[in-house]
């Protein structure tokens, strides 16, 4: 049996001609818009941390914790919605993930927010919205030809944006109408793009069809070498951009005395240049090649992870050390999914993609807790920021010797 169908036909032509010069734009400014606004849905937590710490009496750990849950579903949950997409496509998945994700987001305004194990329960599900990121690249890369690919994923990664929304709104309209008012303006527009998803998103035609058991193709994913070489990659840079999305605020207002709404507002301003340097990383990738790109990025990474732990003033050291490594965590997540988009077989860009999705997600998921832990231990953030220069150093050596030869 082949491995792979077409579900329109082998001779259907090339996605912008028979179906429209402007339907791949559509396609991805669909697919963006759906990665925001889930990813919007994914991070609600993270900006309120600060408030269940105080009115919970959570520890320091039980904080990292709290904000880390739906990360870590979020990015184990990419590997099945990655093989899933290959499967049933971005016409079935933008809607359905949407869908789920309100049920949760409701749960944790209505009734999951008075104790500790009840806002786990609710972040748990919650990280169903982390994984449409598993659903955007295939379903974009179908819909483009390579030389264009590094700019179109870099642009729908930009949707990673939408943890920016989070932390510029979420505290403002607590105070303003109430705890449950983000979670309930959430599950609306969550089901206004669920509707125009069903209506306006197709996948592009020609798209191949695996006919092997989810099983199967997951294995014959974990056996190609760019799954694990980009899965590395994306661990530090994706990782360390979801690590600081999640955990600044917390950081600034120990260690710099911010209030949180001064916390949550630089960190949002870091998550916005790291939104916007994400399709500059794809486009370089195109022009310069997306290896160069990935060890700029991971040196420069390096560098401000370094400045960092000696706690210098905020102003203007600590700043640019932090707009530093967000433009270069920004721009190393795109330059991967470029190298993605150009080195995995057609057939398993969706397989692959969840991998390597979920690598970053994890990467994301265990600095949190080990500055929380560090800090409790020790009061000082110093030895985590250390340690992510020595690996943000060791993953730019890895790129330039072994990704080299492949790319």
């Amino acid at each position: 049996m082949a491995e792979t169908r077409r579900d329109t036909g082998a001779g259907s032509p090339p996605p912008g001609r028979a179906e429209g010069a402007g339907r791949p734009i559509v396609m991805l400014a669909m697919a963006t818009l759906g990665f925001a606004l889930n990813f919007w849905a994914w991070a609600l937590l993270s900006p309120l941390a600060p408030r269940f710490q105080e009115s919970l009496g959570l520890t320091s750990f039980e904080q990292s914790l709290l904000v880390a849950v739906p990360v870590i579903v979020g990015s184990v949950g990419r590997i099945p919605v990655g093989a899933l997409t290959d499967r049933f496509g971005g016409r079935v998945m933008f809607p359905a993930l949407s869908v789920i994700t309100i049920a949760p987001v409701l749960y944790l305004g209505l009734w999951g927010n008075s104790s500790l194990a009840s806002l786990l329960a609710g972040g748990f599900f919650l990280g169903v919205g982390g994984t449409v990121f598993a659903v955007g690249v295939p379903f974009v890369n179908a819909w483009f030809p390579p030389e264009r690919r590094g700019l179109a994923i870099g642009i729908f990664g930009a949707g990673m944006g939408g943890t920016a929304i989070t932390a510029l709104t979420t505290v403002p309209l607590v105070d303003r109408h109430g705890m449950e008012f983000p979670f309930q303006l959430m599950a609306v527009v969550l089901a206004a793009y669920a509707v125009a998803a069903w209506l306006i998103v197709r996948d592009a035609p020609g798209r191949t069809m695996p006919d092997a058991s989810l099983a199967k193709r997951l294995a014959a994913t974990a056996r190609l070498p760019v799954t694990w070489q980009m899965s590395a990659l994306y661990a530090v840079a994706f990782g360390g951009y979801v690590a600081f999305s999640v955990y600044l605020p917390t950081y600034l207002k120990e260690e710099y005395h911010l209030t949180q709404a001064d916390a949550s507002n630089r960190m949002a301003g870091f998550v916005l240049l790291a939104v916007l340097m994400r399709p500059v990383g794809g486009w370089l990738s195109d022009r310069i090649g997306a290896v160069r790109v990935m060890v700029a990025a991971l040196l420069v990474t390096t560098a401000g992870a370094a400045v960092q732990a000696f706690s210098p003033p905020l102003m203007p050291l600590g700043t640019i050390a932090f707009l530093a490594m967000a433009a270069a965590l920004g721009a190393g997540s795109g330059a991967t999914f470029a190298l993605v988009a150009r080195l995995a077989p057609a057939n398993k860009v969706g397989a692959v993609t969840g991998v390597v999705g979920a690598a970053g997600g994890l990467g994301g998921f265990v600095p949190p807790l080990i500055m929380g832990s560090i800090y409790g231990s020790f009061g000082s953030y110093a030895v985590g920021l250390l340690l992510l220069a020595l690996v943000a150093a060791a993953a730019a050596v890895f790129t330039a010797t072994v990704v080299r030869g492949p790319w």
